[in-house]
């Protein structure tokens, strides 16, 4: 029967675990010197050695003819072992057996002695599955285990451990394998299994899998099963990097603000069923090239893609700021965390690119950060930017209207209603008001104490300022006429039989009221 490469080509000696030595040195060193703990917790990502170190040390223990700290792989116990016909050596799966009563029943095993081996080794894979109750009966037996027992812990989530197991354990922390040494190892095993494997392929291979070599291996195993001959267009269509040019047209759209466009190709997209939240997750990955490629020299150790498909993000991401592709990272992530919580993941799919492609309608820090270092680009490039509105501070009137004659504004009931057709508060506020012209200023009068309020928020003076404009042809400057201050009331008359009073003390008389 077929097997695949990852368990044909699994090291079965230290020497042969690829990316991970300053493990397996350590390892060795404490089988040489016979001073082996007696639990031990592999911790790391998928793919980089945890269980296959843990089945090494296993067989290294209870070797007969350990040569420099390896298994020889070929005495009985060796060779039992691997075929499982002994079974002093126990694989537990906590995903599976994570309940008190495995515990227990694992506790009860253990006072028992080996049969064939010297050691009784548990290897206990994705340990951090184990319940709080598994966890708590597993304590007093991983501190003291009987001295023929052997521990071996493996997990990739280390932080859901309990203290109280982290401190009974000796720690080894795998890393992720560089692609270097994932490439020599694809070579190595394509040279054994008779399958061409090119230099740039191999080196995709390694970058796709992402450190871990267990897929990298899967990977080859399934460009190999479509040809004998492995190249890096191969693997990209296999791993599903080709077919991306949507990316490519959705991010075109929000550096041209083209918000119809955008919304079309989702269109596009969503009536040919691509779920919005993976096209999100697809988006974010496209722009982090992007920015990797604005911020580093060298970028194609840390882009995932091909030499040609480097080339057009490259070209892409010359028509964008840092500060732009932050701004547009920032606002697909909201979306996708909106997607996971809302009914309708279209509509936030949609509110995100509109939200991409209309910057003035976008307030945040981000949008504004992004909008001024497009300006500064441009500044620096030549390129003379216009105002977005039209400039109305100015107070010169226009050559082609003459201004208004001080006194009562005339037009003011003309100007109020253009006002009404742009902001309607205002209008509502200034409904009862007169204005008068003073030279360069509109003086407005009200009874209503919050037009001078009104003016100053939001753009209020502004509409004001654009309908008198449109009514007079002349710019003014706004004003409010101050309320007069009211008359001071009237000081109180003294009491009369107060001052009756008074003048009686004078003249040393003392009436007493009652």
């Amino acid at each position: 029967m077929y097997r695949a490469l990852y368990r044909k080509w699994r090291p079965n000696q230290f020497d042969d675990v690829v990316g991970q030595q300053h493990i397996t040195q350590t390892l060795r060193n404490e089988l040489v010197a016979n001073k082996l703990a007696h639990a031990y917790l592999f911790t790391g990502s998928r793919g980089t050695g945890k269980t296959t170190c843990a089945k090494i040390l296993a067989k290294a223990v209870n070797c007969e003819h350990m040569v420099d700290g390896n298994p020889c792989n070929e005495c009985e116990v060796c060779r039992g072992i691997d075929s499982g016909a002994i079974l002093d050596v126990v694989e537990i799966d906590a995903a599976s057996n994570n309940g008190v009563d495995n515990i227990r029943d694992l506790r009860e095993e253990t006072n028992y002695t080996p049969v064939r081996a010297k050691y009784r080794v548990y290897i206990i894979d994705e340990v951090h599955m184990l319940s709080i109750g598994a966890f708590n009966a597993l304590l007093k037996t991983l501190e003291e285990p009987p001295e023929y027992v052997k521990f071996i812990l493996a997990t990739t989530e280390v932080h859901k451990l309990p203290a109280t197991i982290l401190s009974r354990c000796q720690r080894f922390d795998f890393k992720r394998i560089e692609p270097e040494d994932i490439a020599e190892r694809l070579a190595t095993v394509a040279e054994g299994e008779d399958i061409t494997l090119e230099r740039e392929a191999a080196l995709l291979i390694a970058r796709v899998a992402d450190g871990a070599l267990r897929d990298a291996l899967s990977l080859l195993d399934q460009c190999a099963g479509q040809s004998d001959t492995v190249t890096a267009d191969l693997v990209s269509r296999v791993a599903g990097l080709t077919g991306r040019e949507h990316l490519f047209r959705l991010a075109e759209c929000i550096r041209q603000n083209d918000c119809a466009g955008a919304l079309t190709v989702i269109d596009e997209l969503h009536t040919a069923s691509c779920d919005m939240e993976r096209l999100c997750a697809q988006l974010i990955e496209h722009y982090r090239n992007l920015m990797i490629i604005r911020a580093v020299n060298r970028p194609s150790g840390l882009i995932v893609c091909t030499s040609s498909e480097l080339e057009l993000l490259e070209e892409q991401a010359k028509g964008y700021t840092l500060e732009g592709i932050m701004h547009v990272l920032s606002v697909l992530e909201e979306a996708a965390a909106s997607m996971r919580k809302g009914a309708n993941r279209r509509i936030e799919a949609e509110l995100a690119f509109v939200k991409l492609c209309t910057p003035n309608a976008d307030t945040s820090v981000e949008s504004l950060l992004r909008r001024v270092a497009e300006l500064e680009k441009a500044v620096r490039s030549g390129v003379a930017a216009a105002p977005a509105v039209p400039r109305t501070e100015s107070a010169a009137p226009s050559p082609a209207a003459k201004p208004l004659p001080n006194g009562e504004c005339a037009a003011w009931a003309d100007i109020l209603q253009e006002l009404k057709t742009v902001n309607m508060p205002m209008f509502a506020i200034l409904a009862d008001s007169s204005a008068r012209v003073q030279d360069q200023y509109l003086v407005i009068a009200s009874p209503n104490p919050s037009v001078g309020a009104m003016l100053k928020a939001g753009s209020n003076a502004v509409d004001l300022k654009k309908a008198v404009f449109s009514v007079t042809g002349c710019r003014y400057k706004i004003g409010v006429e101050r309320p007069s201050e009211p008359p001071a009331p009237p000081a109180p008359e003294d009491d009369p039989l107060a001052s009756f009073l008074k003048e009686a003390k004078k003249m040393g008389v003392d009436i007493q009221t009652t």
